[in-house]
C-alpha cells in the first residue's frame, strides 16, 4: 500500500494538516487501511526530504499545512500513469502458512484450508454486504459522492480477492487429494551399510559353521 502516494493525491485537492489527511485516507478507502497520525506525519515528513510537499503555513486552530509540490505533482501523474509492479509480489501470508504446513509434523493441512476457507467465505459474506450498502449511497448521492465511489470499488477488489482466495483454497484441497491418490506405498525402509555389513558377516559365519558341522558328521 502506497501512504505516500495516496497523500499527495489528497493534497493536489489543497494544502491539508496531518489529522485531515488521515481521514480524509480512510473516508475515501472505508478505512480498509486504517492509518495513525504517526504514519501520516511520518510520510510527510519524508515527503517533505524528499521536495515533494512543502510546509504551508498553519490553519486557524495552529496545525500546520502540507501542501504538494511541482516534483510532487510529478510523482503523483508517474503514479498514476504507470502500473502497479507485480513482478516482486508483496509476502502472502496465507500461501506462506500452506507452503509451511505441507509435511509439517503434527499438523493437517486439509485441517488448515477448511478453517480458511469458512473465515474467507464469512469475510466475502460481509464485504457483499456492504457492497448493497455503498451502492444505496451512491444511488442516493450521486456520483458526485465520490467517497462513495471510492469505497465501492474498494469494496468490489475485495470481492473479488476473496473469491480468488476461495477458489484457489478450492484448487489446493484438490491438488492434495490427487497426490495422496498417486503416492507410492512407502516400503520397509533400507538397511544401513553397517546394518549390511553385519547381516553378511553373520551369514558368513552360519554357512561357515553349517560346513564344519557336516565335515565332522559321522
Amino acid at each position: 500500500m502506497s501512504i505516500r502516494h495516496g497523500l499527495l493525491a489528497l493534497l493536489e485537492h489543497g494544502p491539508r494538516y496531518g489529522s485531515q489527511l488521515r481521514t480524509e485516507f480512510e473516508s475515501r478507502t472505508g478505512s480498509t487501511w486504517p492509518l495513525n497520525v504517526g504514519q501520516v506525519y511520518t510520510t510527510l515528513s519524508r515527503l517533505e526530504r524528499d521536495g515533494m510537499v512543502v510546509q504551508d503555513g498553519e490553519d486557524k486552530a495552529g496545525h500546520p499545512l502540507y501542501a504538494i509540490t511541482d516534483s510532487g505533482r510529478v510523482e503523483l501523474r508517474s503514479w498514476f500513469e504507470n502500473p502497479v509492479d507485480r513482478t516482486s509480489p508483496a509476502r502472502d501470508e496465507l500461501a506462506i502458512k500452506l507452503a509451511m504446513a505441507v509435511g509439517a509434523p503434527g499438523v493437517d493441512i486439509r485441517d488448515v484450508i477448511q478453517s480458511q476457507r469458512r473465515h474467507t467465505v464469512k469475510a466475502m459474506q460481509d464485504y457483499t454486504r456492504l457492497k448493497a450498502q455503498a451502492l444505496t449511497a451512491v444511488e442516493k448521492n450521486g456520483v458526485r459522492e465520490r467517497d462513495d465511489i471510492a469505497w465501492l470499488l474498494v469494496l468490489e477488489q475485495l470481492i473479488f480477492q476473496t473469491e480468488a482466495e476461495a477458489r484457489w483454497l478450492d484448487h489446493c484441497e484438490s491438488r492434495l487429494i490427487r497426490l495422496s491418490s498417486t503416492a507410492p506405498v512407502a516400503g520397509p525402509e533400507p538397511a544401513s551399510p553397517g546394518a549390511a555389513a553385519g547381516a553378511a558377516g553373520m551369514g558368513a559365519r552360519a554357512g561357515a559353521g553349517a560346513e564344519g558341522a557336516a565335515r565332522h558328521r559321522p
